[in-house]
């Protein structure tokens, strides 16, 4: 009698096809026989690992289904079972999620069309996360408008609670039709209660750039908020009408800017470095590298007007490559022409936030998808700011009082370390709730338009403030001593020996 192959072997071979299939490292020979090679075994010792479990575990996979089909007493949702199992999986890879149909086809949707949003730059968002972090909002755009502020956590959208949902699908929820609207509900600190937000969608407008003109200091300020399709035909405006001043430095403020396209770096790079200059490198899990990313066009600044780049622990991504990339490139001028002061480039504040992973989506089979990291980012030296971010020049704090909103928001979401697989997260004890005075000038504060809070921020911001004082010396000194600070490497000595950073010891010794 011939016996027809059990469920067992039919999902068995099912997996195993589908391994082999899509995996092309993998090769179903190596699990059956020895490789006598042992420097070709050493070579694929992770591979084979992979391989070993993959094939082990799916035997365990397909019996547990086998046990479940033939033996349990009820029903199983098997699609279900399925989506959490891969979520599982991809929940241990940071930056990555598995997408189930519906959610594939959410994303996809926002992605294409007359969609809107409504304005807020974010922070990651692991998928157990039961919150989505504001780290500030676009200026003028519907959350601002509406009242959502920097350090808001957006817990429910249309009221569905957010942990569980990846952070892609989250983003897609708050995107829709143009005059549609959407509820949130955030928590804000110093507020006990939730507050319920309705906020209309709109297009964004990409004025994602502001300046300001320090006049007595005669020092140009520009602040990018987020890296936008437009945003290096905005830099370069801004650029052509600073350079008119004859300013003695620049201030880029890229702090609280969490990336953006990619493009949009490769352009606003241009506006600084000469033509065909590399910007970053992606490589592979092997390190191989998989495209180089040049500069188009010629410079519009002077090599010789200092740019300092203001980072913080929210500068993320794109943000890290321009600020990152500049310096690199200051600093290989530095060692090839030491007696040639051109692009003099200095980062000032703190430890940006470490992300330099790339992410693709890869349909898969049943209508879904995965989000997987596939390469990392690499400096023009070769460098890589994963999980360690770019390190500042002169290490400063910052000192101005600090909203109850944002203390929890740099001490939880502040860098790539703090996700899963890195340190592990806790949650913040909710804080007290501030007197009614300090209630009552929060919320006065709420209601002034983002430019009024801008400069209100700006008059107070000891880092902008620090770094206009490095210019004014490094500007005297080079009237006095040019030969002490003609290139990036002698002005970063003569700035540290009588400037005292956050990161410099200070040695102290008693008077008798």
């Amino acid at each position: 009698m011939k016996r027809n192959p059990s469920v067992i072997q039919i999902l068995f071979l099912i997996t195993i096809f589908g391994l082999t299939h899509h995996i092309g490292t993998l090769d179903i020979s190596s699990w059956f026989t020895f490789n006598k090679d042992e420097s070709a075994e050493k070579e694929k010792k992770h591979e084979d690992k992979f391989t070993k479990d993959a094939y082990n575990w799916s035997r365990t996979f397909a019996e547990t289904l086998h046990y479940l089909h033939t033996k349990y007493y009820g029903d199983v949702d098997v699609e279900k079972s399925m989506v959490q199992a891969l979520n599982a999986l991809m929940e241990q890879c940071p930056h990555s999620a598995f997408m189930d149909p519906k959610s594939y086809k959410k994303i996809m949707e926002s992605t294409s069309g007359e969609f809107s949003g409504i304005g807020v730059i974010i922070t990651p968002k692991e998928a157990n996360a039961e919150a989505l972090a504001i780290i500030d909002t676009i200026p003028e755009g519907p959350a601002d408008k509406a009242g959502l502020r920097a350090g808001d956590k957006i817990i429910e959208v249309e009221g569905k609670a957010l942990r569980g949902i990846p952070e892609d699908e989250v983003i897609a929820s708050l995107k829709g039709p143009k005059k549609s609207t959407v509820k949130v509900k955030i928590k804000r600190e110093g507020n006990n209660e939730f507050m319920d937000f309705t906020i209309t969608r709109d297009i964004v407008k990409e004025e994602t750039s502001i300046s300001f003109f320090f006049e007595k200091q005669n020092v140009c300020y520009i602040a990018l908020s987020v890296f936008a399709e437009n945003s290096a035909k905005q830099l370069e405006n801004l650029l052509n009408k600073a350079i008119k001043h004859n300013y003695k430095g620049l201030i880029l403020d890229l702090r609280n800017n969490s990336g953006g396209l990619l493009d949009s770096v490769i352009d606003i790079s241009g506006l600084f470095l000469p033509k065909n200059s590399t910007v970053v490198i992606t490589k592979d899990k092997n390190g191989n590298v998989i495209d180089e990313y040049k500069t188009k066009r010629e410079p519009v600044t002077n090599g010789n007007i200092p740019i300092f780049i203001l980072i913080n622990n929210h500068t993320a991504s794109a943000a890290e490559i321009l600020s990152g990339g500049l310096r690199a490139h200051s600093e290989q001028l530095a060692k090839k022409n030491p007696n040639k002061k051109e692009l003099l480039v200095f980062l000032v504040g703190t430890d940006s936030f470490g992300k330099g992973s790339v992410q693709e989506v890869i349909p898969v089979s049943n209508d879904c998808a995965i989000k997987l990291t596939t390469s990392l980012y690499y400096l023009p030296n070769n460098t890589s700011i994963q999980g360690i971010g770019v390190k500042p020049d002169f290490k400063v704090e910052p000192c101005y009082p600090e909203p109850d909103s944002l203390k929890w928001l740099n001490e939880n979401y502040g860098h790539e370390s703090k996700l899963k697989n890195y340190i592990k997260v806790s949650e913040n004890e909710e804080k007290k709730k501030d007197d009614e005075k300090k209630e009552d000038k929060n919320d006065e504060s709420n209601k002034k338009a983002w430019k009024e809070r801008k400069i209100e921020m700006l008059k107070n911001d000891s880092q902008v403030q620090t770094t206009i004082n490095l210019i004014e010396m490094l500007s005297l000194d080079e009237k006095a001593f040019p030969e002490q600070t003609k290139n990036r490497t002698m002005a970063i000595d003569f700035l540290k020996k009588y400037f005292v950073t956050d990161d410099q010891q200070i040695t102290l010794e008693e008077i008798k």
